[in-house]
C-alpha cells in the first residue's frame, strides 16, 4: 500500500472548508423545497438516505468531495479489504493486524477480495450449516431426547453488543420455540437472572471468547457450568466454544462444538464473523445468517463508489465530519424509529467510540484536530418524551441521524382515528426532522425554535434480515472512513487496558485479603488498596 497518510488538517481542502462553516446553509426560513430534497438524496444496498435537513449546499457537497480524495478513503477502504497491515502504529509496538471482518460476508463470489480470509470464513459457515442441520434432524439432542429450545450467549464487548443487537432485531424472524438470552455483566446477578428462565436440560451454552482468557466471560462461564453440575448435566453435552484455534477454549473435552474467530476481526466488528452467526443460525436459521451476510457485502461493494453522492457510508462520515469538526458539534445522537432496533444505538456506541475515541495519528504524534464524537440514543417515539427538549431547545446543538422503516416487521396493525400505528411513527419521525432542521419563530421565547439543527433520515422500505445486514454494514463503513479521514487507527482499543490492569491489582488484593485477614496493602502506598478500603468494599 503506496498511500501517504496525511492529518486531516494537512489536507489542500481544509482551510477552504474551515471558511465555509463561518457562514452555514440556513436550513430555517423555508429553506426545504422539494428541489433541495431531490437533490439531497443517495440511495443504496436498500436504504435511502436523505439529507436536505444537513446545514450544507452544492459548494459544501464538493469541498467534503475533495476532503474524500484528498485522504484517499476509498483506496485505503479496497486496501483495508484486500488484506494491508492497518491496524498499526507506526514505530510503536501495536497489533500489527490486517482489518478483514468484510471477509466473513465476502463469500458470495469466486473471486474475493482476500482468498484466504473468505476461505475460512466459508469453512466455518460450513461447519455451522452442518451443527443447525444435525440440530434440526435431531441428530444432536437434549439429555431428555427431545429439542435444544434454548440457547445463553456468554460473552462481552463485541462478543455481546452487535450479536445481541442483531438478535432483538430479528426476533420478528426467529424459529418457533427458539429463544436467546444474553449473559455479559460480571454482576452476578445477570447470570443468575437468566438460569432462572431457561430449563438447563434443553439449553446450550454459546462461549464466546477469542483469547479465551476474558475475565467476565470465564467468570460468567463457570459460574453457569456449576448451575449445569448442580443440575447433574455434563457441560460438555451443552457449551459451544466461539474462539480462536488454539486458544485454551479450543478444547473438545469441554464443548460440544468449536467455531473459530480470528485475529484480523475486531470485536465489535465481529457480528458477522461466528461470534453473532452460531446465536443468530440457532435464532433465526442459516438461511437468514446468510441473507445477513448479503445485505453487510452488499454495502462492501457499494461503499467503494468514489462520488459521495452515491455512497451512502462515506457520505455520513463527511456530514458527520463537518457537523464535528467545523461545526464543532461534539456529540452525535442515532435514533431509530424502529423498537426491535433498541439496543443497536448502544452497539453503535462501541463500534464508534472505541475506534475512533483516539487522540494520536497513525504516526503516534498528537492531534490538532477533533476525533470521534460522543454516541448517543434511544428509539423513538419513546425519546421525545425523554431528551428530545434538549436537541429541539437546549444550548447543545446535537446532530442527528435518524432511522426508519416505511413498514412494519410484523405487519400487525390497526387504524385509529384515521391512521394505523406504523403511519403514526413515521409521522413523527419525519416531523422530527424538519422541526429540527427549520425550527420556528415565535414571540413567545418559551415557544420559540431557533432550528439549524442538523440530522439526515435514513430510510429502509422494512426491517428484514438484509437490511439489518446493509444497516449494520453502513455505519461500519461510515466509521471506517471516518478514521481513515482523521489520520487514526480505527482497530485497536488501548484506552481499555489499563482499568483492566488496575482491576487485577484490586482483584489480587481481595484474594490475598481473603487468604490472610491480617492483609494491608497500604503498606506500600498502593492507591488501589486506599480506594478498596475507603470505599468499604474490603
Amino acid at each position: 500500500m503506496t498511500t501517504h497518510f496525511n492529518d486531516m488538517d494537512a489536507l489542500p481542502v481544509f482551510p477552504h472548508l474551515r471558511r465555509m462553516a463561518n457562514t452555514p446553509f440556513d436550513l430555517t426560513a423555508k429553506a426545504l423545497d422539494k428541489n433541495r430534497f431531490a437533490t439531497y438524496k443517495c440511495k443504496m444496498a436498500g436504504f435511502d438516505l436523505l439529507y436536505a435537513t444537513q446545514r450544507i449546499d452544492n459548494q459544501t457537497m464538493d469541498a467534503l468531495q475533495e476532503m474524500a480524495d484528498q485522504s484517499d478513503c476509498i483506496q485505503q477502504f479496497l486496501a483495508m479489504k484486500k488484506g494491508a497491515i492497518i491496524n498499526k502504529i507506526e514505530g510503536y509496538a501495536s497489533e500489527n493486524r490486517a482489518v478483514l471482518h468484510t471477509a466473513c460476508r465476502d463469500v458470495f463470489t469466486q473471486d474475493p477480495c482476500q482468498p484466504e480470509a473468505s476461505r475460512q470464513a466459508k469453512t466455518e459457515l460450513d461447519k455451522l450449516r452442518q451443527f443447525l442441520a444435525d440440530l434440526d434432524a435431531g441428530l444432536i439432542k437434549s439429555p431428555d431426547g427431545g429439542p435444544f429450545t434454548d440457547l445463553i450467549n456468554i460473552g462481552i464487548g463485541g462478543s455481546d453488543l452487535g450479536p445481541r443487537a442483531l438478535y432483538l432485531a430479528l426476533a420478528a424472524f426467529k424459529k418457533k420455540d427458539h429463544k436467546v438470552h444474553f449473559i455479559s455483566n460480571i454482576d452476578p446477578d445477570d447470570a443468575a437472572s437468566i438460569l432462572r428462565q431457561c430449563d438447563l436440560t434443553r439449553t446450550l451454552v454459546n462461549v464466546v471468547s477469542k483469547s479465551g482468557t476474558t475475565l467476565e466471560t470465564l467468570t460468567n462461564e463457570e459460574l453457569v457450568r456449576a448451575a449445569f453440575t448442580q443440575k447433574g448435566l455434563d457441560p460438555a453435552n451443552h457449551f459451544i466454544a466461539v474462539t480462536g484455534e488454539n486458544s485454551p477454549m479450543d478444547n473438545p473435552q469441554r464443548y460440544l462444538r468449536s467455531f473459530y474467530m480470528f485475529d484480523y476481526i475486531g470485536g465489535r466488528y465481529s457480528a458477522t464473523s461466528m461470534v453473532g452467526a452460531v446465536m443468530l443460525g440457532f435464532a433465526l436459521g442459516y438461511e437468514a445468517v446468510l441473507e445477513i451476510l448479503l445485505g453487510a457485502n452488499s454495502v462492501d461493494l457499494a461503499a467503494e463508489e468514489t462520488d459521495i453522492k452515491k455512497n451512502i457510508p462515506l457520505l455520513m462520515a463527511l456530514l458527520g465530519i463537518w457537523n464535528h469538526n467545523f461545526l464543532g458539534h461534539e456529540t452525535l445522537a442515532i435514533l431509530p424509529y424502529s423498537q426491535a432496533l433498541i439496543r443497536f444505538t448502544a452497539h453503535l456506541q462501541q463500534c464508534d467510540m472505541e475506534s475512533n475515541g483516539k487522540s494520536i495519528n497513525r504516526q503516534g504524534h498528537s492531534l490538532n484536530y477533533q476525533t470521534g464524537p460522543i454516541i448517543w440514543g434511544e428509539p423513538g417515539t419513546n425519546g421525545q418524551h425523554a431528551f428530545y427538549q434538549l436537541i429541539h431547545q437546549g444550548t447543545t446543538i446535537v446532530p442527528t441521524e435518524f432511522i426508519g422503516f416505511r413498514r412494519s416487521q410484523y405487519e400487525e396493525d390497526i387504524e385509529i382515528k384515521g391512521t394505523i400505528s406504523q403511519e403514526k411513527l413515521n409521522a413523527n419521525l419525519l416531523a422530527q426532522s424538519l422541526a429540527l432542521a427549520t425550527g420556528e419563530k415565535n414571540q413567545n421565547p418559551n415557544k420559540n425554535f431557533p432550528g439549524n439543527r442538523p440530522n439526515s433520515l435514513l430510510i429502509a422500505d422494512r426491517l428484514t434480515p438484509f437490511n439489518m445486514g446493509s444497516l449494520l454494514a453502513i455505519y461500519e463503513a461510515k466509521i471506517t472512513f471516518q478514521g481513515f479521514i482523521w489520520n487514526i487507527n480505527s482497530f485497536d482499543q488501548e484506552g481499555v487496558q489499563l482499568g483492566k490492569n488496575l482491576a487485577n491489582r484490586l482483584l489480587d488484593h481481595y484474594a490475598a485479603h481473603r487468604q490472610d485477614k491480617k492483609y494491608d496493602g497500604e503498606k506500600n502506598d498502593n492507591p488501589d488498596w486506599t480506594l478498596l478500603k475507603h470505599a468499604g468494599m474490603i
